[in-house]
């Protein structure tokens, strides 16, 4: 790997969003946890949207969601201390939008840390729109943590991989691997001719392809066992119907994924590609977005 070259990292402070809610509550306790991994401060963030003129809001009304901001923020901080206790916590009442707070207080080499949902929206939304948002605009890392995130650990840090465009990917895998002592399970899963059934086994290229995408994994893989020789690497490369499936059904077996955020060149629908958008709603385990240089 060109180590002269800018990359992603996840070794600064931790940003956190939450706003009393269960599922922010499991994104203060990861973001407790990952912080005192790294011996790097937390920074815990309540957004009010109470600074966009609203009308229907008085100067008492404000006052009162300041005040239970306040006391979210103190149970937060709480939680956060007991889990880490050497680790630096702050708090900060926003008045932005959640995702332009939390995006606007990390900095350069900061990690986001998000709960799949908060309190507003619809329960059967898997994933909120405020954490969409700073998903699909986040320039440095963001970590969401789903609703279930009660599984014994697995001592797997799993990675999607495809192309060298996933260079960043691998590298930040490999690296949080190998701090919490946990294997590297990189999996590439490609589709062909998913339209056509059992037909597809009849092409004669479906072989080959096979074998180039193999070669081109290890060939992405091969820089990270050389970096890192203690590491344990395994590769596994599978075609399937839907990249999708084949990866929420692999995070069943891992603490984390790592996938690189990937994201339309187009206005139309979401910013982020449709892969990330299925592993970020149905993900057994926290999803841990890398953004692509």
């Amino acid at each position: 790997m060109d180590s002269t070259r800018s990359s992603v990292t996840m070794t600064g402070p931790v940003v956190v969003g939450t706003d009393g809610s269960d599922h922010a509550t499991r994104a203060v306790r990861w973001a407790a946890g990952e912080a005192a991994a790294r011996g790097r401060p937390l920074r815990i963030v309540y957004a009010t949207a109470t600074g966009l003129g609203r009308p229907y809001l008085s100067q008492e009304d404000s006052r009162q969601v300041g005040g239970f901001a306040e006391g979210v923020l103190e149970e937060a901080a709480a939680l956060a201390r007991r889990l880490a206790p050497v680790v630096p916590v702050t708090t900060y009442v926003c008045e932005d939008e959640p995702a332009a707070c939390l995006l606007g207080e990390a900095g350069p080499d900061a990690t986001i840390v998000v709960g799949s949902r908060g309190r507003g929206g619809f329960a059967s939304l898997l994933v909120g729109s405020d954490s969409l948002r700073v998903a699909a605009h986040s320039h440095v890392p963001v970590v969401v943590v789903p609703s279930g995130d009660d599984q014994e650990p697995k001592g797997v840090v799993l990675a999607a991989a495809r192309d060298e465009r996933d260079e960043e990917t691998l590298r930040v895998a490999a690296a949080l691997a190998a701090r919490e002592g946990a294997s590297l399970r990189v999996l590439s899963a490609w589709v062909f001719l998913e339209n056509v059934g059992s037909m597809a086994t009849m092409f004669d290229g479906v072989d080959r392809l096979a074998a180039d995408q193999a070669t081109a994994t290890a060939r992405l893989v091969a820089p990270v066992r050389k970096d890192l020789p203690d590491l344990t690497v395994s590769e596994h490369v599978v075609r399937t119907g839907s990249v999708s499936e084949a990866l929420v059904a692999a995070t069943a077996g891992a603490d984390v994924i790592v996938i690189g955020s990937r994201r339309r060149s187009h206005s139309i629908g979401s910013p982020l590609g449709h892969v990330t958008h299925a592993v970020l709603h149905h993900a057994h385990c926290p999803v841990v977005l890398v953004p692509h240089p």
